[in-house]
């Protein structure tokens, strides 16, 4: 039956070998790069627990240089019928790490007027 071997490296005081005063840390990797997609539906789900609305659809999205710019539908007063609820479309600006920075109103209309 084989001897076990003893190790021939140092330890320190703590039982870390010699020379290693303080633990690895794990290299962060970059991050992956963020899908329209995903980016959109943040965004929209962002500005949704800002103004507290549901948001109809996403009706525009584009890559921008600093980020993403995503263009969102919202249902801001329910009326009966519908076609006469008014909406109103919010641009969000979200930078490469998917994070909202602004977003504004551009327009409200009511669902069922034709825009000339």
């Amino acid at each position: 039956m084989p001897t076990p071997r003893k190790s021939t490296q140092r330890r320190s005081t703590s039982g870390e070998p010699a020379g290693r005063s303080t633990p690895r840390t794990p290299r962060k990797r970059p991050a992956a790069p963020k899908s329209l997609r995903m980016v959109a539906v943040a965004a929209a789900a962002e500005l949704a627990e800002l103004i507290g609305q549901v948001p109809e659809g996403i009706v525009a999205a584009e890559k921008v240089d600093d980020g993403w710019r995503v263009q969102v539908e919202v249902v801001e007063s329910r009326r009966i019928p519908e076609t006469t609820d008014i909406l109103a479309v919010y641009e969000v600006d979200v930078d490469s790490d998917a994070t909202v920075t602004s977003y504004r109103r551009l327009n409200r209309y009511v669902r069922g007027r034709i825009k000339d």
